[in-house]
C-alpha cells in the first residue's frame, strides 16, 4: 500500500491552511493582526491617530489654581546665561526678553486685587550699597 501520495496531499492541505491563517492574521482587517505590518499597506489618510490633548494652565503650571486666586510662577535664572522670569495670570511680568531683569534681586510690585503690574525693578546686591533702603523708599506708598 502506498501511503506517500495521500500523506503528501494531507501535508499540502495543512501547510496551505496554516499559510492562510498566518496571512489572515498579519494582513487582516482593522482590529485583527499586527498593526505594524498593516501600516505598510495602508495610506496615511486612512489611519486614525488620536491627537494628545495638551493641558495648558496659566503660566505653565502643572495644575489649575483654585477660584479667586492668582496664578503665578517664578523661575530663577541659571548663572548669567538664562535670566529669571516672573509670570502672573499668563502675563510675563519680568523676563530677559522684556529686558527688565538684572543680576541681584528682581522685584515686581503687583496690585493684589486686579493683578496689574505697578512696577518692576532689579536691585544689584553684588555692587553693594543700601539696596534695602532704596527698595523701601521706591516701593513704599
Amino acid at each position: 500500500m502506498r501511503l506517500a501520495g495521500p500523506l503528501r496531499i494531507v501535508a499540502l492541505i495543512i501547510v496551505m491552511g496554516l499559510t492562510w491563517i498566518l496571512v489572515t492574521i498579519l494582513l487582516g482587517g482593522p482590529g485583527v493582526g499586527l498593526p505594524r505590518i498593516q501600516q505598510f499597506f495602508t495610506s496615511p489618510e486612512n489611519s486614525v491617530t488620536a491627537e494628545p490633548r495638551a493641558r495648558k494652565y496659566k503660566c505653565g503650571l502643572p495644575q489649575p489654581c483654585p477660584e479667586e486666586h492668582l496664578a503665578f510662577r517664578i523661575v530663577s535664572g541659571a548663572a548669567n546665561v538664562i535670566g529669571p522670569k516672573i509670570c502672573l495670570e499668563d502675563k510675563m511680568l519680568m523676563s530677559s526678553i522684556k529686558d527688565n531683569v538684572g543680576r541681584g534681586l528682581n522685584i515686581a510690585l503687583v496690585n493684589g486685587v486686579s493683578g496689574e503690574l505697578l512696577e518692576a525693578r532689579a536691585f544689584d546686591m553684588w555692587a553693594g550699597g543700601e539696596w534695602i533702603t532704596a527698595a523701601y523708599c521706591t516701593f513704599s506708598p
